[in-house]
């Protein structure tokens, strides 16, 4: 299996969670598919969906919770 880095399509927060009250979306050993939310980019109180671009198993944020995060910055990592 090779790792596949998912990337930031914008600038803003990364979130692991929906809200603080939720679990994350996503935990290391979870199995994703292409097109499964894994976590949020906030930009100027919106909320925009990161989404897994290849089907494997998670391996793990890259970015803290509500880390600052650019463009191209990789978020999280999928053994696909």
């Amino acid at each position: 299996m090779a790792a596949t880095d998912i990337l930031s399509h914008l600038p803003g927060l990364f979130y692991h969670r929906a809200s603080p009250e939720s679990p994350v979306f996503k935990s290391p050993g979870d199995t994703v598919t292409a097109g499964e939310i894994i976590g949020l980019i906030e930009i100027m109180k919106s909320f925009n969906e990161v989404k897994a671009e290849v089907s494997g198993t998670f391996k793990g944020y890259l970015v803290g919770h509500g880390e600052e995060i650019m463009p191209g910055q990789p978020l999280a990592q999928i053994d696909a």
